[in-house]
Order: C-alpha cells, then structure tokens, then sequence
C-alpha cells in the first residue's frame, strides 16, 4: 500500500464525519479546519489562498463529498514527503470520527485499544469506498489477535459467523469491526488487560511496522561494557532506546542486504548471545533467555532475507498475497458468470431454432397423418417386441445378479476361511516352540538328575571304603590301638564330612526331582496344547495327523541308584552300616 493509500483511508473516515447542511453539504469552515489540521501533521506548507479559491461559495462548487478529493490531492497529500508521525496523525482522524461512531457503552476495551483496532482496520480493509474489511481480513486479524493472547483459536465459532455474515453483508465497517472484537465473543476466559496486549501487538506489528520488541543487553563499542536497551526491530533497521518510552533513543543498526546475524558462544559472564553483523559495524547482543535469542535470530534473517530480495515486510506482502488470491478467485467468478451468460444466449437462440423446427414439424405433421397413423402402428408393435425383449434381459440379468452374490458370498467365506486357518497355523507353531522348549527344559532336567546320581554313587563307594578300612583298624593289635583310635576319630571326621555331604547330595536329588516334575507337567501341557491344535487343524483341513510322543514311565530313583535296590533291602543294609558304626564306637 503507497502511503497516499495509507493517509486517504482515516482522511476518509475523518470527513465522512463532519457535519452536512440540508442540501447534504459539507460547511466551508469545517473543510477549512480539516484541511489546516492535515497540513500541519503531514508537514505540508499551508496555503489560505488556494483554499479559499478552491472552496468559493457557490452552487456549482467542490464544496461536497466528491469535491473535496481534488484539492486534497493536489493541495495536500501530493506534497507529503519524508517521514511523518502516523500515530498523531490517525488519532486526529480517529477524534474527529469517534464522536460520531463509537458507541462505548457496549465494548468491554478501552478506547485506546478501540483507536489501535481502528487503525488496523484501515491497513486491513479494501481499497474501495465506503470502507470494509472483508471476512478472510476478519479471520486473519481474529487468528493474529488469538495468537498473541496465547488462546486457541476456534474455527467452528467463525465459521458459523461467517454464515450469518454472508447474509446479511459482505464485510465489516471499522466501527462494526470494533464493535465485533469488543464484544468479547472470540476472546472468552480472557481478562480486559491479555487482550488489550494483544491487540497492541497486533497494532505495532500491521500498523506502526514494528516487527518485535524487548530489552536487551548490548555490548559498546568504546568501552567495552554492557548496557540494557529496548531494542525496536523495524523492516529496515533496528532502533534502541535507553527504556520503553522510545523517548530518549540512543542508536540504530541498518539492516540491508549485506548484514547477516548468527549466534556467539557465552563470554564475559553474558548468555544467550547473538552478533548482528552490518558493512561497517558489528554488534554483539545478550537476550534474556535461549527462546528469546532464537526469535530475535529468527526474525532478523528474514528482515534481511526480505530486503535481500528486494519484497516489503511479510504482513505487508501476506496481505499482498491475499488480495491477489481474492482478485483471482473474484476475475475466475466473473468468468464463470460470464460464461454462463454466453451459455444462456446460447440457449436463448437454441430454443428459438427449436420453436421454429416445432412448427414445421407440426406442419409436417398435418400432412401426414395416415402415415403417421400407419408409423404408430407399426411403433406399438416394435414397442411390444421391445417389451418383451426387455423383459427376458430383465430376467437374465437378475439371474446374473444373484450368480455374482453367491459367488462373492462364496469368496468371502472362502477368504474367512483362509484367515481362520492361517490363524491356526500360527498358533500350532507357537504351541510347537513350547513343546520344543518344554522338551529341552526336561533334557537339562535330565541331565542334572544323572550328574548328581553320579556323585552320590562316588560318596558311597567312598563311604564303603571308609567303613572297610575302619572293620581293619579294629582287627589291629592293641599296641596300634591308639594310633589306630587316632585314625578312627580322623576316619570318623571324613566319615561325617561324608555322611553331611551325602545328606545335601540328597536333598540336591529331590530338588531336580521337584524341577524335573514341574519340566515334566510342563511338557504335558504343552502335548496337550500340542494335540489341541492338532484336533482343530485336522478339523478345518481333515488331511493333518501328527504323531503325540507317548508318555514315559517314571523311574525308581534311590539312594543306590535308579532301580538298583528295592526299599527292604535298602532299609536292611541301613540296618547293619548302623550296627558296624555302633561296634567300631565301642
């Protein structure tokens, strides 16, 4: 948007306020005041002389609504140069119109945040007259607004707002605009001061072009100390003052194309580092907090990234984008119209060539009717054939339709078949893996039974030797006695050692027998699993028959051995190793 387009909308809103005679006038000394006040906040040289002339009292002159453009373009705004102070200057515009638009008993936000919503209004609104915001504007300000209050924005609520809008409407005024978001209908839960911020935000970013702002530590340049700044990143340079108030400023960074900020390792006690980079000047900043620097970062490249490539400030050309999607979307609509206007004189002159070929048809008609009569015979019996015909495709067809269900019917069960048994196959190979494992548990079972089978055959070969060796001591001379008596208590200890050695040799026996039980029961439930399966796989397939390993005998373990003694001879020779110890004792 040139600035003459940004200063005409308030100028717009500002002179539709003033006051009209009966004969729907502007008064001369309302223009005249207007005129003097524009003047001197855009910085223009006054001239009485040519208002005057331009604004002479009489019938045919430009004092109205449409005669005022011209010496507004040609007296004022072609004379605006250089910077001006677009606050000032809206809220000029925004007095002299507020009195007569705003209604502040139904808003619940101030009016200074009703000013900032007005201001956005005209950056947002078309470049038509009278002024509205159309619904995609109203969405888009909504969303940024939404954003900047840290709520969730609610696509249902606007798009039912926007169904009662197309009714009535095709946009917005500045003060319905106002009115809308004062409401507080998009802004529920939120209290009056998060809403006010946000619209703030809102009016430095689209209106003032004031991309972010915030405190800042920046590192001088002379000597080398750190100051805190309120930094003001605009679309082509970064400003900095000594507080918020932007009243005492204390340098700018330029931002072109040649600039470039990356981000610096913590030094002399400061964090969060970045350095901006400029042709003639670098210039090393802390913020607050890692979030804060990378938005800065951030922000920074694509405000150079921006003028690197020559295109306006990203608000500013997303309204661009937007606006030309909807002129394209409006030029598509007006050809479609256009179109279906060819199409409809299209029709028109068809249906006048209809109209002219049904009359002569109808005359043709009259002359002849005999053979018409004889045509219509002939139509009846073909019609008849044709029934007929169709009637027998009729039943062919349906006969057709019926072979296809059942024929689907059958694929689909087929196909239900299919999946039940690769289920079961899946599960048969599963309870396979448990026999499989159940099988290598009751091996390792096995084998450890065995091992300790083993060395309880080893202790007792050792107990016998013992008690042989004790049945010689004794036969011994009694001059040996007492060194035999010291043999024996020594033979009596290793006989003990024996004895405790066979008992936990015992115990170890009937722990693996337990193991060997619970791997036993294991791989019976796994068999059984095993067969289960067998029986459902045979019953869907009838062709699968496994072999089930047959059941084992369970073995007679003793003390001597697997199956070597029964229990009596076992109790009788336990009977006499007690009576050969109790005689060598004596």
């Amino acid at each position: 948007m040139a600035l003459k387009d940004e200063l005409l909308k308030p100028i717009w809103h500002a002179f539709t306020a003033l006051d009209v005679d009966q004969s729907g006038k502007v008064s001369k000394s309302q223009l005249k005041v207007l005129s003097h006040n524009l003047c001197t906040l855009l910085n223009v040289p006054h001239d009485p002389v040519a208002l005057d002339e331009h604004f002479r009292d009489d019938d045919e002159g430009p004092v109205s609504n449409q005669g005022y453009m011209p010496y507004l373009n040609k007296f004022i705004l072609d004379k605006v140069h250089g910077e001006i102070n677009k606050v000032e200057f809206n809220r000029m515009c925004w007095t002299l119109c507020a009195k007569k638009n705003l209604t502040k008993s139904l808003l619940c936000i101030t009016e200074e945040s009703a000013f900032k919503i007005w201001a956005i209004f005209n950056f947002l609104s078309e470049d038509k007259y009278p002024l509205i915001i159309v619904p995609e504007e109203i969405e888009y300000l909504l969303k940024k607004l939404t954003e900047a209050m840290g709520g969730g924005w609610q696509q249902a609520l606007f798009e039912d707002y926007r169904i009662g809008l197309h009714r009535k409407q095709n946009g917005l005024s500045a003060w319905e605009l106002i009115e809308l978001i004062g409401s507080g209908e998009f802004s529920k839960g939120m209290d009056h001061t998060t809403v006010s911020m946000a619209i703030n935000e809102v009016f430095n970013e689209l209106v003032l072009d004031i991309l972010k702002q915030g405190y800042m530590w920046k590192k001088g340049h002379k000597r080398k100390n750190w100051t805190e700044r309120w930094f003001v990143l605009e679309p082509n340079m970064i400003t900095y003052y000594i507080g918020e108030d932007l009243k005492d400023k204390k340098g700018e960074i330029i931002l072109d194309g040649n600039c470039c900020v990356e981000s610096l390792p913590d030094k002399d006690g400061k964090k969060c580092l970045f350095l901006v980079k400029c042709v003639e000047k670098s210039y090393e900043i802390s913020a607050s907090d890692k979030k804060k620097k990378q938005e800065w970062i951030q922000v920074i490249r694509t405000v150079v990234e921006q003028r690197q490539q020559g295109l306006p400030p990203l608000h500013k050309e997303a309204r661009r984008k937007r606006r030309a999607l909807r002129q394209k979307a409006l030029a598509e609509q007006r050809e479609i119209e256009k179109m279906m206007k060819d199409l409809q004189t299209a029709n028109e002159a068809k249906q006048q060539e209809l109209e002219t070929v049904r009359k002569q048809l109808q005359e043709a008609a009259e002359r002849a009717s005999v053979e018409a009569k004889r045509l219509q015979d002939t139509h009846l019996q073909l019609q008849k054939r044709f029934m007929l015909d169709l009637e027998r495709e009729q039943m062919i067809r349906i006969q057709m339709e019926n072979k296809v269900a059942e024929k689907s019917s059958e694929l689909e069960q087929n196909l239900l078949r299919l999946r039940e048994l690769e289920d079961l196959y899946v599960q048969l190979q599963e309870a396979l893996n448990q026999e499989k494992r159940a099988r290598q548990e009751e091996e390792n079972a096995r084998y450890i039974q065995e091992r300790l089978l083993e060395e309880e055959a080893t202790k007792r070969a050792r107990l016998e030797k013992l008690h042989r060796e004790q049945e010689i001591t004794l036969k011994t001379t009694e001059a040996e006695k007492k060194e035999l008596e010291s043999m024996r208590q020594t033979k009596e200890r290793e006989l003990q050692e024996a004895m405790e050695q066979l008992q936990q040799l015992e115990r170890d026996r009937v722990k693996a027998r337990e193991d060997y039980q619970i791997v036993r029961q294991k791989l019976d439930e796994a068999a059984c699993n095993t067969k289960s399966w067998q029986k459902k796989v045979a019953k869907q397939e009838g062709l699968i028959r496994l072999i089930q390993p047959g059941s084992k005998i369970q073995e007679f373990i003793t003390h001597w051995g697997p199956a070597s003694v029964t229990d009596a001879e076992f109790k009788q020779l336990e009977k006499q190793w007690q009576e050969q110890k109790s005689a060598s004792s004596k």
